[in-house]
Parts: C-alpha cells; structure tokens; sequence
C-alpha cells in the first residue's frame, strides 16, 4: 500500500483537493498507476499493487497555490519499495517557498 498526506504549514492545516499522480521506473519512462486528488484531510490512499520497484509522487501544488506568490513548481518525490510486508506513507509538509518528505508509518 502506498499513501501521502499533505500538510500545509503556512494555513496549518491538511491541503485538500491538490492532485497528486503515482508513477512506477518502467526500463523505457515512468508509467502512470494513479491520479487522484487528495481528500479534505490532505490524504490519498492509492489503489496500486503490492510491487517491488522504483516509484515517484507528483504533487501539482502550482494549482493549489494558485493566485499567491510561491517558489516550486509541481514537487516530485521518488522512493524505492524493496519490502512486500510493509506499508509506504510518504507525506510532504508543504509551504509556498518550501516542502520536505520522510517515510512514515
């Protein structure tokens, strides 16, 4: 299982309606699994198999700031899953002149 969270730190609270799009390392590119918009508490559970392999979020937060002043554009966070017997949580705590990642729980 794979999900995310977005927390926006400049209003203090969850980043509803921001779309967020995982992809799977593919030999040839990167192959889209999902697309889908984070709920009015900031989270996404994907509905993705359960598979080794390199995977990247994008979170399209230039929507999202949209009409205020802010520095990325659309941030991509790529991560490896090697273990099967666990989940994957990789939320971003986000403002609109920076972001950080870690693997949660």
């Amino acid at each position: 299982m794979i999900s995310t969270h977005i927390l926006d730190t400049t209003r203090g609270s969850p980043a509803a309606n921001v779309v967020v799009i995982l992809e799977k390392s593919t030999p040839e590119n990167w192959s889209v699994i999902e697309e889908s918009k984070t709920n009015l508490d900031g989270r996404i559970v994907f509905n993705c198999p359960n598979e080794k392999g390199t995977y990247r979020l994008t979170f399209f937060t230039e929507d999202y700031f949209a009409g205020e002043a802010h520095f990325f554009l659309n941030p991509q966070v790529a991560f490896k899953i090697e273990n099967l017997e666990r989940k994957y949580h990789v939320p971003i705590i986000l403002n609109p002149y920076g972001y950080s990642t870690y693997r949660g729980s």
